[in-house]
């Protein structure tokens, strides 16, 4: 029979982090032992790797998207297309998830999944207009599926540091975009001026991962079978208000990561300035990436924290967007300083509204399922105003709509409350 797992307000008298941790030990039902884990550092070495690889692929695009464009002949929707379709993937291939972890495991998912990813770089870069469109696809189905699994692997693995390891594979996530952004331009420019040639490169760091995953691959933890299946997750208020925070947050980054350098250049910037105002706004993130969820689990709840960093993200926004170009390092420091935090959050509030690693895993399916494949209309919407009007000017409305619902659902989200769901035996 199924049982509940009902939802709990932890008094405001002590950090909710701890609070947490005492509540899910009050359900001796529910309760979890965390698993001895034989090499926390080489566990924690590898989450950071495969963290490192989950944003390349998508950043490093836009620096050379024009490049590309010309290169293979596409038309102007055929190339904002290539900045949807990955993001489109990441909330499709979602999913599957924990349905391919309760099959092998989480662990040799992730494995298995590492080698996909190198292979649609490759197969991105080498075969011509079709490869680039089945290579962004390979690519976004896999970092949709290795972004689902972490969560649920450091709830499992450091129960009492969950929001402080969330902050590190966040920062480690939002490093490898960066590097991405920045480093593609000067790498195709070294590799004989070829832009397949500085966008393959990228699956380096993924073959790198997969070597040093493999051992947590092989031991699995214990992790290779779920205790229950979780039930009631889709008709729980708090689940899609976590969801709906999650897809309009991760719509503006998206925004940036496929269209920044391109409306910063329509400024009058270089493409290798453009590369590098973007990356250097995504290493400003590595910042609050780290600081934020641990600020946000000394008070009560996350909802002050949601509602400063959306508004930091959009006064970035609408800096670079319409602010003198002479001031745009300084907007791009502060929007990335709002987007480090605001992603960052998303995934530490799918921990923390979780009572255990099922139900942190089945969560993160859910927000980056359905969140991702809303995040993939932002672009979508940006590239179609922006053939509308011919102009920039009027993204601004599109940034506006999408930070305010972001706060509305991030403030119902930030609540100290935990999703009620029904577990059944497996």
């Amino acid at each position: 029979m199924a049982e509940q797992l009902t939802r709990k307000t932890p008094a405001p008298d002590a950090p909710l982090d701890e609070l947490l941790i005492d509540a899910e030990a009050d359900d001796e039902q529910v309760q979890q032992q965390a698993p001895v884990v034989p090499r926390p550092w080489l566990l924690l070495l590898g989450l950071v790797l495969v963290a490192l690889n989950l944003r390349p692929a998508l950043s490093s695009m836009s620096p050379v998207l024009g490049q590309v464009a010309d290169g293979l002949g596409l038309s102007a929707a055929q190339a904002g297309l290539l900045t949807t379709l990955p993001v489109l993937c990441l909330g499709l291939f979602a999913p599957l998830a924990p349905i391919l972890a309760r099959r092998f495991g989480s662990e040799r998912v992730i494995l298995g999944i590492l080698l996909t990813l190198a292979l649609g770089i490759v197969v991105r870069s080498a075969f011509g207009a079709t490869g680039v469109f089945v290579g962004s696809l390979m690519a976004g189905a896999s970092i949709g599926i290795i972004g689902v699994l972490l969560p649920g692997i450091v709830k499992r693995d450091f129960p009492q540091h969950a929001g402080t390891l969330t902050g590190v594979y966040t920062m480690a996530l939002c490093l490898g975009a960066a590097m991405a952004a920045g480093a593609t331009v000067p790498l195709s420019q070294q590799l004989g001026e070829s832009w397949a040639m500085g966008l393959g490169f990228w699956m380096i760091p993924a073959l790198l991962a997969m070597l040093v995953w493999l051992p947590q691959a092989r031991q699995g933890h214990g992790a290779h079978k779920v205790a229950y299946r979780v039930r009631g997750l889709w008709r729980d208020p708090l689940a899609w208000q976590v969801t709906l925070y999650m897809g309009l947050q991760s719509s503006l980054a998206y925004i940036v990561f496929g269209w920044l350098p391109s409306i910063l250049i329509g400024r009058g910037l270089s493409p290798t300035e453009a590369g590098l105002v973007l990356s250097g706004s995504v290493i400003v993130q590595l910042i609050s990436s780290l600081s934020a969820p641990w600020l946000a689990t000394r008070g009560k709840d996350q909802r002050l924290a949601i509602v400063v960093v959306m508004l930091v993200t959009l006064a970035g926004l609408f800096g670079c967007l319409y602010a003198p170009i002479s001031g745009l390092w300084g907007w791009a420091v502060l929007l990335g300083l709002g987007q480090g935090g605001t992603f960052a959050l998303a995934l530490t509030l799918i921990v923390l509204r979780s009572k255990d690693a099922q139900v942190a895993a089945n969560l993160s399916s859910m927000a980056q399922g359905v969140g991702y494949t809303l995040a993939s209309m932002g672009p979508f919407a940006v590239g179609l105003v922006h053939d509308l009007t011919g102009g920039w000017a009027a993204v601004g409305w599109i940034f506006a709509v999408l930070g305010v619902g972001a706060i509305v659902f991030g403030l119902q989200a930030g609540r100290a409350l935990h999703v009620q769901v029904t577990r059944e035996p497996v």
